[in-house]
Order: C-alpha cells, then structure tokens, then sequence
C-alpha cells in the first residue's frame, strides 16, 4: 500500500472546469490524507479558484498547460495536435510516472483514445473497456463496456466478464459476483451473433460466476453484479439509465408540487424519499474507470460537479491499494 497516492486531474474538461473540478480536488485532499492532486490547466485560472478555499497547499499542485481540448473536436487530430493540451499532459504525466491515476470529465473521446494510445493497454488485455457503476435495488452493478468497443468480437466480451468480476470483488468487495450477458431474451438461442457466439464460452469460463442473460428490465433489479455488452448497447443502456433516472424525478417533483395537499404529503414524505433517491444519485459513484490499462485513468460524467469530481479521486486509492491493474494484468499474462 503506497503512502501517497497521486492523482492527475484535468482541470479544465468538462462542463463546470474549472470550477467544480477545483472544488472536488480540494474537498478529496482534505478528506482523504493520503491523496495528492496535481491540476493541469491555465495556472492563473486554476490559483483564482484555489484561492476560495482552505487546504495544505503541499496536497495539491498546479501544472500550467495552454490548450485545452473541447468536446466537440476529432478525439485522434486532438491527441495529436494538442499536446500541451490539459488532458493530454495529465494522461503522459501518468505513464511517465508522476502521477498513479488520471481523472477527466473532459472529452470522452479524447480521455479513451489518450488511455489506449498513451497510457497503453495491460499485458494480455485485447481491448480496455469503459465500466462505470449503475445504481440497482441491490446495491451496484458495474456496466461493462459503455463506450470504449462498439465493434467488440466475442473474446473481448470475455474479457471484459473477467475483469468485471476482478473489479467488483476487489474494489467493491461481493465475493463471486453474479456476471451476466446483455440479451433480448433468457433462451440461449435468443440474441444476435454476438451473443449467441459469446454464450457458451461465457459458461465454459471456471474463474467467473456467469449466470447466463439478463434482460434490461432485469438490470434494475440487481439480478447480476457483473452487466456483459459490446460498447453500443452499453451505451445505450447508460444513457437511458440516466434519461428514465431524470424524468421520473422532475414527474415525481411535479406531483408533489401539483396543489396544496399534495405539498403538505410532500413535507411528510420528503425526509424519507430523500434518503431513498441517495442510493440512485450517480454523484456517489465518481467516474468510470477505463479498465485494462497500465494505468488507471477515470472518465467522470461531462456535468460533473464538485461531488463526483471528488469522489472519482477518491476512487483511485482503492484501487490502487487493491492492485486492480496488477491482477488484471496477471489473469491475462
């Protein structure tokens, strides 16, 4: 277990940089002891935000870069032609050795081809997918991939099952986690090609607790820990997660605000429908780690405030004390 753990933030991706990413780097530092952030971005810009807030100015360091790479931008051209770009800085500075891990809420694109290309993929590892952590009835389940490998072939997927299951049971501790596969039916012959060549292999596997297919409207439930897909329906699923997630809140909102009986419910309610919505807000849950590399480097949402920023740091220690990258890299040696 290291003694300080470095973290290398991209101060100015994202929809609230600098703000927010300030912020969240101060609150993980003087939270978290053993955390150190170093701030790639515009130096003075950075030092105007720090200087709204207390901390040991030795847990945190600027690194001053004068590009930034906007979300809009082709991921390749920009890893390419900005290199003194805040997102690229921070990801060499974490293969050079000066950081252990790199969070950015910056462009998706751009953070997954500079993980692949520049951090580099661990031995053994075909492809690195994108996992974040989904809010289900039961706890978590991490979504494995959701925008890394839209083309992914069926001994990526089996990879992918596999470090699920070494991510869930090291960094969230449920011993054999349930892994399942993403399909239109429970019958093994349901599913397109993809799936139906990835099913038996799947179940021929003895280091994972492979349950067969779940269903998307099983994933809510909790029915597996371990959700198993190609990039496109990940992403597809992780999106109207958080669409359905939103919607019922503003409706549940309205509701409650529709006359005054309903307002006088909503004060008898609210302290308990708090504490419920707590489990499904996806601030908790940080970013989502790019899983497979030498390295660990994190994609938090692109809307992330203080909170998430926070936590997707604070992310990184465990899973630098548990080694994740080291025992993927063993399974597949």
């Amino acid at each position: 277990m290291k003694d300080m753990i470095v973290v290398a933030v991209d101060a100015m991706g994202g929809d609230n940089a600098p703000l927010e990413i300030v912020k969240g780097a101060v609150d993980a530092v003087n939270e978290e002891n053993r955390v150190k952030v170093k701030l790639f971005g515009d130096e003075a810009t950075i030092k105007n935000e720090l200087s709204k807030y207390s901390f040991d100015n030795s847990k945190i360091e600027i690194v001053h870069t004068s590009e930034v790479i906007e979300t809009a931008e082709a991921p390749v051209n920009a890893i390419r032609g900005k290199k003194d770009s805040s997102l690229v800085r921070g990801i060499r500075d974490v293969k050079e050795g000066g950081s252990d891990a790199f969070v950015s809420a910056g462009s998706s694109g751009a953070v997954l081809v500079g993980g692949q290309v520049l951090v580099g993929k661990a031995k053994g590892v075909k492809r690195a997918p994108l996992a974040p952590l989904i809010p289900t009835e039961k706890g978590v389940a991490l979504l494995i991939d959701c925008g890394a490998n839209v083309d992914a072939r069926s001994d990526h997927l089996l990879q992918f099952a596999q470090i699920g299951s070494i991510y869930m049971e090291n960094v969230l501790g449920i011993k054999n986690p349930k892994v399942a596969i993403v399909n239109i039916g429970a019958e093994e012959e349901k599913g397109n090609a993809l799936v139906k060549e990835t099913m038996p292999l799947l179940k021929e596997l003895d280091n994972i607790n492979f349950i067969g297919s779940i269903e998307a409207r099983d994933i809510p439930k909790g029915d597996a820990d371990v959700i198993v897909c190609e990039a496109f329906v990940g992403n597809v699923i992780l999106k109207l997660y958080e669409g359905v997630a939103s919607t019922l809140l503003k409706t549940i909102k309205g509701g409650l605000l529709k006359n005054l009986r309903s307002k006088i419910g909503a004060l008898l309610v609210k302290p308990a429908l708090k504490e419920t919505l707590k489990d499904f807000d996806v601030e908790k849950y940080g970013g989502a780690p790019l899983l497979g590399l030498n390295s660990l480097v994190v994609k938090a949402h692109g809307s992330s405030n203080a909170v998430e920023v926070k936590n997707a740091i604070l992310q990184c220690v465990t899973f630098s004390d548990q080694d994740i990258t080291g025992k993927i890299s063993e399974r597949f040696e």
